[in-house]
């Protein structure tokens, strides 16, 4: 979503806010200076144009922003302490992006960034063993590096299959290619790829999406932090249709700067005998974890999407 930040040294034009906006020449620019400046003066950059970009609060990425922290603060925050929130978001992706462009080509076992602990390890090793242990679908938050540790755990052998948005365009097309440089075994979210990874999960594999991203054609709204939300559910119709549990994933980073991975126990879908109201008390019990998650530090929540876009004249 952000991931032009480091245009604001080199372009001066008015319609920046589309430039920011996941375009092909931004996402290469960051690519650049990601590679060319070193951490301090990179760190610098990042937190510099993070400010720079959260003064627009015309645009939407900092409507959006400002919404989603609103929201998650019970709707408590307004004023000098929303705008910190919305500054300290977009710092915080900013680092992120930064991290990410920097060392997404150093082997895994030479960054130092990430710390893949037993928990991470063993969902590794369990994606390598087809037919040996009950599948699993691993959804995810866009918290922090997530992008970052779901490259190098790829690297290092985590074998799945990651479904994503059915159409792509702009940068993403690009973020594409760099995932599938990984060794990421990619499919849009289409009924083929929904029958591929029910048979996948079935011989005990793994299927890893995203939960949190708005989809404002969406049939279900399920309550996240206390109001209906537009988002995903196919990973719930996913887990019920192939008989597996879900497990949640984030990625945090820590004081000490470095980030840890995040994990739920794995979350046993519950029948209902009305269709609906299966999916919809299935999503909002995974959603609820998800909040506790986000809870734990709310500026690494990189969601510039309106998730609630019909609170957004409520925002103060």
């Amino acid at each position: 979503m952000v991931e032009s930040f480091f245009l604001m040294s080199l372009i001066k034009k008015p319609n920046l806010q589309q430039i920011f906006n996941n375009s092909p020449l931004g996402i290469r620019l960051a690519i650049l200076f990601g590679r060319l400046l070193p951490p301090k003066a990179g760190y610098a950059l990042a937190r510099r144009v993070a400010d720079w970009i959260a003064s627009h609060r015309d645009w939407t990425i900092v409507h959006g922003a400002r919404l989603n922290q609103w929201v998650i603060s019970q709707k408590q925050l307004s004023g000098k302490d929303l705008d910190r929130a919305v500054v300290e978001t977009f710092r915080s992706q900013a680092r992120a992006l930064y991290d990410f462009y920097h060392y997404c080509d150093t082997a895994p076992e030479e960054q130092k960034l990430i710390v893949f602990d037993g928990r991470v390890n063993e969902v590794i090793a369990q994606s390598q063993r087809l037919n040996s242990s009950q599948g699993c679908v691993v959804v995810g938050i866009h918290m922090s590096n997530f992008d970052f540790a779901l490259r190098m755990a790829f690297r290092m052998g985590l074998r799945a299959l990651l479904i994503t948005l059915s159409e792509l365009s702009g940068g993403y097309l690009q973020q594409y290619e760099m995932r599938r440089s990984a060794g990421m075994e990619i499919a849009p979210a289409t009924l083929s790829t929904f029958r591929q990874a029910v048979s996948r999960l079935q011989a005990g594999g793994l299927v890893i999406t995203g939960i949190d991203r708005p989809t404002p054609d969406s049939k279900y709204k399920p309550h996240f932090f206390g109001h209906p939300a537009p988002l995903p559910v196919h990973y719930i119709q996913l887990a019920l249709q192939a008989h597996v549990p879900v497990i949640l994933a984030a990625l945090e980073l820590q004081p000490d700067g470095i980030y840890r991975f995040l994990f739920s126990e794995p979350i046993e879908m519950r029948p209902h005998a009305d269709r609906r109201r299966e999916i919809i008390q299935n999503a909002e019990t995974v959603l609820a974890v998800a909040e506790t998650f986000i809870r734990r530090s709310p500026h690494q929540w990189a969601m510039f999407l309106p998730v609630w876009s019909d609170l957004m004249a409520e925002v103060p």
